[in-house]
């Protein structure tokens, strides 16, 4: 056991012992609670970029919001779509074609024409692009509620202005083996007054230096209990997503029609 000494307290005349650490460094109090207090302030980048993602979810309608959401509408890409998330049934059409699925079994039926395509072959093909159109469509609608997804990583990289100007705090998102194509890299601003995100990159590899695209997400307007955005136009064109509704109700014809339906 280390030696001690005695010594009077300069400030309160106590008599008090030391030990030889603390004659050899008596600032060290003072250091580690100023460590301690720079610790209660700092934050991991992760658990940052999770708390600003938290915010996001909050100010687009919150977990609640999007759970209560049942039903998705929107055009995307001259393709129609209608998703009923609590049945997992997605339907999607463009011009005469319509792949009606169920997103968790991945089976379905496929019209061409109002007809029922019969050929196995072709009908699974389909029926795989499907699948992979509601993976990737969705994405570009409601990409928001998924920043907290299983096997999502979030950083916080920084401060940074939009494309119009605006500050906002970056976030980085990449994927731990999820969805079809977990190599992808999203860089996301969320605009420090609106605490929304008004803009995103999008990097096929996590390992690319420049984006394939930098985009807006932005006129975001109240759909049902959350919010979503409408526009992805940048400085190459405009590009918006249109059509978009969240129905309370929608009618199992929706599901069933070997047809184009009416836009909901």
């Amino acid at each position: 056991m280390a030696a001690s000494c005695a010594g009077i307290n300069p400030y309160t005349g106590a008599n008090v012992k030391y030990s030889p650490m603390s004659l050899r460094n008596p600032l060290q109090p003072l250091f580690l609670f100023l460590c301690l207090l720079l610790s209660g302030c700092a934050q991991n980048p992760g658990d940052k970029a999770k708390n600003i993602a938290q915010g996001v979810l909050e100010n687009m309608g919150g977990e609640k919001g999007w759970k209560d959401t049942r039903y998705l509408a929107w055009t995307f890409n001259n393709q129609y779509q209608v998703w009923d998330k609590h049945q997992n049934r997605f339907r999607w059409e463009q011009d005469s074609l319509v792949a009606i699925i169920n997103t968790d079994t991945k089976e379905g039926n496929v019209y061409v024409d109002g007809q029922e395509l019969q050929d196995p072959e072709e009908k699974q093909k389909l029926l795989e692009r499907a699948y992979a159109l509601w993976i990737n469509n969705s994405y570009w609608l409601v990409m928001p509620f998924k920043l907290l997804d299983e096997g999502v990583t979030l950083q916080y990289a920084g401060e940074e202005q939009t494309l119009e100007g605006a500050p906002a705090d970056v976030l980085e998102m990449t994927f731990a083996q999820v969805g079809l194509t977990p190599q992808n890299k999203y860089k996301l601003w969320v605009d420090k007054e609106q605490g929304l995100i008004t803009q995103w990159a999008f990097f096929r590899s996590a390992e690319d230096a420049e984006p394939s695209f930098t985009r807006r997400w932005s006129d975001y307007k109240d759909y049902g209990s959350i919010k979503l955005a409408s526009d992805r136009s940048n400085a190459q064109g405009e590009f918006k997503l249109t059509d978009i509704a969240a129905p309370a109700e929608v009618s199992d014809s929706v599901f069933n029609s070997p047809t184009p339906i009416e836009k909901l």
